[in-house]
């Protein structure tokens, strides 16, 4: 368990001329709070509150048991916000977690959140480029973690989270939250059975006709209130630009990867869930910036991709601006089985009959009965309690998994080149591109901590 010293060495070259933080004690990491017992209070702290960290707050308030104590975001604006919507929240206590804004503390940095010793579990909703950063520190300083998915923004940082989780051992959610909806979980089931026969090809898709990217505009000064140094963080210094900036960060390739990561660590998850797949052999893929060419991206807002696995194809689609996608769905996972195809949503899912099989097989819509990212909460919190990573449904472990499966298909595309994967060594065969892609390439005197 390392020491104080060591953590505040690498947090101190975060940041150069940057703040340092401040004694934690005396106290080993770590050591805060060894056992949660099944009946006590859990203190919770979100850093990162403009987008899914407020709806991973919501859902946690509602776990009994669950106090509120902290928040803090780079952005004085969505602090004032968020703290303004607490004032409005009644006090409560028993049913749900307990809420009193008065008590609540604010912070602009998270590494002076690490220093309140009475938080126990923190939620990091903050940008993909943050995300391994802040989960690594976070379990140095004795805080259990959910983080928002995809868990890591490169192949590199995925690998160090899940050895930081190790090595801390705290417990640590990715935010997946449909791996713990019931729905998604039967269809998976069924799979199981064999009843839709050899399954060939799976095809995952991902229309979004909501979503498009910011517009084309001059850089500027940001915002009054907003830490800008500190939102880059990590990534590459360069002007602030407001069509890079929040919702919008999620189309460049220093803070995230397009709808690959942002959609596909859900959807995708549960094609190779489905299959019981590792990793592939191979990836290609192609896109561009078909349907807004004349906005602000890097991502493509539209793009395929052909993983190659041992015993079947996967397919990922996805299309900014077009809401009708297959089966008249906007998003989905079809397993394409002899006897019939199973095709699964956040809606529900159907097993469509073959009509040329001999053993058909035809289930009627099964419709979702319960709310994935509460019982995703009630996971976590019972997991805290239980001290069991293994009680988890989506440990770190299962995020950094898929977000690896999907930042290949990212890699294949901005090579332009069809990549193969070397299971055993964990690299591509192509040794450039282990160096440009695999690895995290920090800025500005960060440093991504060795584990």
């Amino acid at each position: 368990m390392p020491d104080r010293r060591r953590f505040l060495q690498s947090t101190s070259t975060l940041i150069a001329g940057g703040a340092v933080l401040s004694s934690f004690g005396k106290q080993p990491f770590g050591i805060f709070k060894n056992k949660i017992l099944p009946g006590e209070q859990i203190n919770i702290a979100a850093i990162g509150i403009n987008g899914m960290g407020w709806s991973d707050l919501t859902a946690a308030l509602k776990v009994p048991g669950v106090n509120l104590v902290a928040l803090c975001d780079v952005d004085k604006n969505v602090l004032d916000k968020r703290m303004t919507e607490l004032s409005k929240m009644p006090a409560r206590t028993g049913t749900d977690g307990n809420v009193d804004a008065s008590k609540v503390k604010t912070y602009g940095d998270y590494r002076k959140l690490l220093e309140q010793k009475d938080i126990d579990a923190v939620i990091i909703g903050t940008p993909d480029h943050w995300h391994a950063l802040i989960m690594m520190h976070a379990c140095e300083a004795g805080k259990h973690v959910y983080v928002e998915k995809p868990v890591g923004n490169s192949i590199e940082e995925c690998r160090a989270m899940v050895a930081a989780q190790k090595r801390y051992n705290k417990i640590v959610q990715a935010g997946q939250w449909q791996r713990s909806q019931q729905h998604f979980r039967d269809a998976v089931d069924f799979i199981k059975t064999g009843q839709l026969g050899n399954i060939r090809t799976v095809k995952v898709w991902c229309y979004q006709g909501w979503m498009k990217p910011g517009p084309k505009v001059p850089d500027s000064d940001p915002p009054a209130g907003v830490d800008y140094k500190m939102w880059l963080g990590p990534a590459q210094l360069k002007k602030f630009n407001s069509s890079r900036f929040h919702f919008n960060f999620r189309w460049f390739w220093d803070y995230a990867g397009g709808l690959m990561t942002d959609w596909g660590v859900h959807l995708m998850d549960y094609a190779v869930f489905g299959m019981n797949a590792d990793v592939p052999k191979s990836v290609s893929a192609l896109g561009g910036p078909f349907a807004y060419p004349e906005l602000y991206q890097e991502a493509p807002d539209t793009m395929g991709a052909l993983y190659e696995f041992d015993k079947f194809n996967l397919i990922w689609d996805h299309a900014m601006g077009i809401d009708n996608g297959l089966f008249g769905k906007d998003h989905g996972i079809a397993f394409i089985g002899n006897n019939g195809t199973l095709e699964l949503d956040r809606g529900g899912w159907e097993v469509i009959e073959e009509r040329g099989s001999k053993n058909k097989v035809k289930v009627e819509r099964k419709k979702p009965t319960d709310n994935g990212l509460d019982k995703h909460w009630q996971n976590f919190i019972a997991a805290i309690k239980s001290g069991k990573q293994e009680d988890l449904n989506c440990p770190i472990s299962t995020g950094a998994h898929i977000a690896t499966v999907c930042q290949l298909g990212n890699i294949a595309f901005r090579s332009q080149q069809k990549i193969t994967w070397d299971k055993v060594n964990q690299k591509f065969s192509d040794q450039g591109l282990n160096e440009k892609y695999l690895k995290a390439h920090y800025h500005n005197g960060y440093v991504l901590p060795k584990i």
